[in-house]
């Protein structure tokens, strides 16, 4: 286990370095930044003197390569600069908008594993045929309609019609449900798909059918056996998609007007705020590697036989994803035999 670990904490550090070096490359490559749009608008009244000392404080006159390793060497001792907008540090920038985006992400992918629970149970185990017909037909409606579609819908008819939510974030619990509910779509549908071909897969095994000889309960079977042994694909999934739930957080913060991460990267791109846009990517880069490492390390407790610590024989999300592939396929013959 520790030289796994060891592993993934070096397969980290890489995946950081090129995130950073990603946004550096991308957004260097574009004219102009923050400071120099501000020097070059004529309405700033901005002296040459001054324009030359805001241009020394943020570095910006040196070459691309010595910014791009002074970035880097703060990035290594914990300091992530100045906001070339307004001047804040960029640690406290985001420190004010990470609380709101991490109550919406997890009441999110709370409520998208819910959410797909209950679909693929009625899938799979649904006591009429058009019932389960029907619900087989809700992922792939999920998956096609756009998380901001889903945003402006819920915001007309539930607050503006009904007044049953508020239209911008007030800091309560109900402005946060409908937020969530449209980031869940994000990963229910998918992971339904996943889960009910899963489950389908599982309960053709041939221990399945000896409980039910036994005289076990399709509910006993599934608690005990089946939600466990189908959970391994789906949990693979799940970590994969916790990085799509970070970037459609921009977009769900934009439609419902909430301060967030979201509209931090936002308004950071719009005026090229350097600082704050390699900030933020690095904090959602970090995220989602220890998300899939947490997954990575939740293996073995779910299925002993799944071993990470190098002398065994070592199923890894790769395979689990790879294998996930033909079982969402499947999907659309999933029927109780």
């Amino acid at each position: 286990m520790r030289r796994y670990l060891v592993k993934r904490a070096g397969q980290a550090v890489l995946v950081l370095w090129a995130a950073y070096t990603l946004s550096f490359v991308l957004l260097s490559a574009l004219p102009g930044d923050a400071v120099r749009n501000r020097i070059a608008n004529p309405e700033s009244n901005i002296t040459p003197e001054a324009a030359k000392t805001l241009l020394d404080w943020y570095k910006l006159d040196r070459p691309l390569w010595w910014q791009y390793l002074h970035g880097l060497g703060g990035v290594l001792t914990g300091r992530f600069g100045f906001s070339l907008t307004s001047g804040s540090s960029v640690q406290e920038l985001i420190a004010d908008a990470l609380p709101s985006t991490l109550r919406l992400t997890l009441l999110g992918l709370g409520l998208g594993i819910v959410f797909s629970t209950v679909v693929a149970g009625l899938i799979t185990y649904g006591p009429w045929g058009w019932l389960r017909e029907l619900a087989s037909a809700v992922p792939s409606l999920w998956a096609s309609v756009p998380t901001f579609v889903v945003g402006i819908v819920a915001l007309q008819y539930l607050s503006f019609r009904a007044h049953l939510i508020p239209s911008v974030d007030d800091g309560t619990f109900v402005a946060l449900l409908a937020p969530a509910a449209t980031l869940a779509f994000v990963i229910a549908a998918p992971l339904s798909q996943t889960l009910a071909a899963s489950i389908r897969s599982t309960r053709g095994q041939p221990f399945v059918h000896v409980l039910q000889a036994k005289g076990a309960g399709e509910g006993y079977i599934f608690r005990k056996d089946v939600f466990r042994n189908s959970s391994l694909p789906a949990l693979t999934l799940l970590g994969i998609a916790f990085g799509e739930l970070i970037a459609s957080a921009v977009v769900t913060e934009t439609v419902y007007a909430r301060k967030g991460i979201g509209q931090l990267v936002v308004g950071a791109v719009s005026t090229q705020d350097l600082p704050v846009v390699q900030g933020v990517v690095l904090l959602s880069t970090a995220v989602y590697v220890c998300v899939n490492l947490l997954v990575d390390i939740a293996y073995p407790f779910i299925d002993p036989r799944i071993l990470v610590d190098g002398r065994t024989q070592r199923v890894t999300r790769g395979r689990a994803a790879r294998a996930a592939v033909p079982a969402a396929r499947a999907t659309a013959e999933v029927s109780v035999p």
